[in-house]
């Protein structure tokens, strides 16, 4: 099967954490859209997702308007929360197709100052 450039892209990031995956680490999976930011965390050891959060909640987007960083940035410290409750601090970030830069850049910050290691 031929795969197209995003495809090929998303298994390289995602193989390369794959492999040195581990136990105690747990996999953060982020993707967004022109507008909306979604991620989760993933065991994958037993394929399932313990965490997820989105810029689509209803807490979330019931708020005021702002913009797509900010977004970021609120969606980064709900998940942080939600994982701390759960006793969950180390994970593996994985970007997927999209480059460590803007959203994503700025998602990855908040998660490290509200306590995330990876």
């Amino acid at each position: 099967m031929k795969l197209n450039t995003t495809q090929r892209k998303k298994f390289r990031v995602s193989g390369k954490l794959k492999k040195f995956a581990s136990k105690d680490r747990f996999r953060l999976s982020i993707s967004r859209s022109s507008k909306n930011i979604f991620a989760q965390i993933i065991d994958d050891s037993n394929n399932r997702t313990l965490l997820s959060a989105s810029s689509i909640e209803k807490d979330i987007k019931s708020g005021s308007k702002v913009n797509k960083t900010e977004l970021s940035k609120i969606v980064a410290t709900k998940l942080a929360k939600k994982a701390l409750e759960k006793k969950i601090t180390k994970i593996f970030f994985d970007r997927g197709i999209y480059k460590y830069h803007g959203r994503i850049k700025v998602f990855a910050e908040t998660l490290r100052e509200n306590g995330m290691e990876f």
